[in-house]
């Protein structure tokens, strides 16, 4: 039995357009199909359902090599269903990444939970801590809870790239449109995503603002900065071909001229300048932490930054940011020439 992940464009609203079926047969795994459709109605982004199907696909190959069929009965779900799993992850060549092994637990043990309500509880000593859960606000007794079934992962730390990198890695592009795709990057934080998805009503030259499609289809409003507002309007009125697209950033030549941008295309964009320049870690997922970065930096506030970036949680913004040792001694002797409180005197 062979399976694998097709995209269906022509299915139904309520049903996730990510399907995993056998190959050869087309036929459904129903239980897998069920969740995506579960999680479609959910309105999650088809980025996310497709990375949750992908991951059920690992953990559907891994159970038929074990069980030799793709149907799951309750009776066969242990309390170490997921340690095994665990197992089989970790003696993979080349090892998965930790976060990779937790991201695949964590769909697998929803999808199951969904499936089979009244399925044993999934219990591995070593792996599962008991320990006392605050209460919200600190309002009423802790109570105790099971900590998750997870790896240890490492931090992640994702460098900003310095003044000089950036400069020479803009010095490579030549047209406006790609001189805007990082702009919007470096002056205004936004993720590929969020850049690919930009439409043409988005953009609101005049006002020098711009609405931005989050994660979880949150939108919000930013300021343009002025170089941005210049490379936008160079692009629109001396480049972007004449097309009926939505789109605000289209291919410039090809068969697929006038198309919206693709992350493929965007990342041989980016590939290709890396290449050029020598800068290596010049990847769209680098630059919004340069922005966060750059923007704490200029004193910006972390609520405000927060709110820059889209991000529900402060948390979330402060793993963008990073500051260097030299930077921590400067803002420091900063303060303290800056310090009013008298010191004692010194005894001699």
């Amino acid at each position: 039995m062979n399976f694998h992940m097709v995209h269906r464009h022509e299915v139904h609203p309520a049903q996730s357009p990510y399907r995993i079926v056998e190959r050869g047969t087309s036929r459904e795994v129903p239980w897998i199909n069920r969740f995506l459709d579960r999680e479609c109605v959910r309105r999650l982004a088809d980025t996310t359902l497709r990375s949750y199907a992908l991951d059920l696909l690992h953990f559907l190959r891994w159970w038929v090599h074990i069980h030799n069929t793709n149907a799951i009965a309750e009776a066969a779900l242990t309390e170490s269903t997921l340690l095994d799993y665990i197992r089989f992850q970790s003696g993979q060549q080349p090892r998965p990444a930790a976060a990779s092994i937790n991201r695949r637990i964590v769909v697998a043990e929803r999808a199951l939970r969904a499936e089979f309500p009244d399925a044993p509880c999934q219990f591995a000593p070593g792996f599962h801590q008991i320990h006392w859960r605050r209460a919200p606000m600190g309002i009423g007794r802790p109570r105790l809870a099971l900590s998750r079934l997870r790896v240890r992962a490492s931090k992640r730390s994702i460098v900003p790239l310095s003044v000089d990198e950036v400069a020479r890695f803009w010095s490579s592009f030549r047209n406006g449109r790609d001189l805007a795709i990082v702009g919007l990057m470096l002056l205004q934080g936004l993720r590929s995503r969020e850049i690919l998805g930009l439409n043409r009503d988005d953009l609101l030259l005049s006002e020098a603002q711009l609405r931005v499609r989050g994660k979880g289809n949150k939108i919000r409003f930013l300021p343009l900065a002025p170089e941005s507002v210049q490379l936008l309007d160079h692009y629109l009125r001396l480049e972007r071909p004449e097309t009926s697209a939505t789109a605000l950033l289209v291919s410039l030549k090809g068969p697929a001229r006038g198309e919206r941008m693709t992350p493929p295309g965007l990342r041989s964009l980016f590939r290709y300048h890396r290449q050029t320049t020598g800068v290596a870690l010049a990847n769209p997922h680098r630059f919004p932490h340069t922005f966060a970065s750059d923007m704490v930096r200029a004193g910006i506030s972390l609520p405000a930054l927060m709110q820059l970036m889209g991000h529900a949680q402060i948390q979330t913004t402060l793993l963008y940011v990073q500051v260097t040792p030299l930077e921590v001694y400067q803002q420091y002797a900063r303060a303290v020439a800056q310090h009013v409180r008298p010191l004692p005197a010194i005894r001699s």
